[in-house]
């Protein structure tokens, strides 16, 4: 999606409201790898010092400055979660799953890269707020050349934008007490939410759109995608090969999402590749063809067989649910 950003610059903020003991209403959780040129203004977008709401910036397996930007832009008003291990959906696990966090009425994810409209946390809360049924709700791209077509997709399907969502905070407790993880090596988690979401943790059966909403009024901007130097060139290579590989992650979750139900999701879909391989194919397509390849090349490298934990992890799954 082609971007087009105003330069943002961060503001001052003004001295820490008194700490008390009360719950935050909402808990934002800024996800970050290798985002030092962006977070700055990803957190200049956000209401730090707003005493209702907990930011939190999850940094993952950064290499550079990330971390040290958010304590010094952020200050007070932001817990930095600075790990070393890698993957969106690994530290999603952590944070949302392991690490105490307050119990509050929404949950809010945005990707260290994005810029929120002005108003964007308190729509997402509202619509969480008015309509108790949903489990989620989505915000919007508000810049690109195909912002309008993917906002129209967005609101169509009840779809999710990894750059932006809410989690009410029934589903998230729901999430916790059910030991449901996204596989660690998952690639892009907002398909495998927005699923879990719509079917409240079950199978396709369970599938309700209406329980993940599209937000107009909350919206985010991501800096344009300029293919102007060898890094950038390499960036885009290699994201073009983790969609491809997210597209045959995602047959996988259908099939196991038709067939058991989300308690049989792998901790890592490595184990499941060699069941699979087999199955796959490039699409006949000149722009995919290349890259279904090498995604199903870095697939066949990553396939491990099942370790006995895993199977016991699996094996757990069930007997819960029995």
């Amino acid at each position: 999606m082609a971007r087009n950003i105003p330069p943002v610059t961060a503001a001052p903020h003004s001295a820490p409201a008194e700490q008390t003991d009360s719950v935050p209403e909402i808990v934002i959780a800024v996800l970050a790898h290798n985002e030092e040129r962006r977070i700055a203004a990803c957190l200049a977008s956000l209401p730090l010092s707003d005493p209702a709401i907990a930011v939190h910036v999850v940094v993952n397996g950064s290499r550079d400055r990330t971390a040290a930007i958010a304590r010094s832009i952020g200050g007070a008003f932001v817990t930095v979660h600075d790990w070393p291990e890698g993957g969106k959906s690994r530290s999603w696990n952590r944070f949302v799953l392991d690490t105490p966090v307050s119990a509050s009425q929404a949950y809010i994810f945005v990707d260290g890269d994005a810029e929120l409209v002005p108003g964007s946390i308190a729509a997402l809360a509202r619509t969480l707020t008015a309509n108790p049924a949903a489990n989620a709700a989505a915000g919007l791209p508000c810049n690109g050349r195909r912002a309008g077509q993917y906002r129209e997709e967005l609101v169509a399907s009840h779809g999710i934008f990894g750059d932006l969502y809410a989690l009410s905070a029934g589903f998230v407790g729901r999430l916790r007490a059910s030991g449901i993880r996204l596989p660690d090596d998952l690639v892009g988690d907002d398909g495998l939410i927005g699923a879990l979401a719509k079917t409240e943790l079950g199978g396709l059966v369970d599938w309700r759109e209406e329980r993940v909403l599209p937000c107009v009024e909350a919206g985010f901007l991501c800096e344009p995608a300029r293919l102007t130097s060898l890094p950038s060139l390499t960036n885009q290579y290699n994201r073009m090969i983790n969609y491809s590989v997210r597209r045959f992650q995602n047959r996988i979750i259908t099939t196991i999402l038709r067939e058991s139900g989300p308690h049989d999701l792998p901790r890592r879909f490595a184990v499941l590749y060699p069941r699979w391989l087999g199955s796959f194919t490039p699409r006949r397509h000149v722009v995919w063809w290349w890259f279904d390849r090498q995604a199903l090349a870095r697939m066949r490298s990553a396939a491990v067989t099942k370790t006995i934990p895993e199977l016991n992890g699996m094996a757990v799954s069930r007997s819960r649910r029995r």
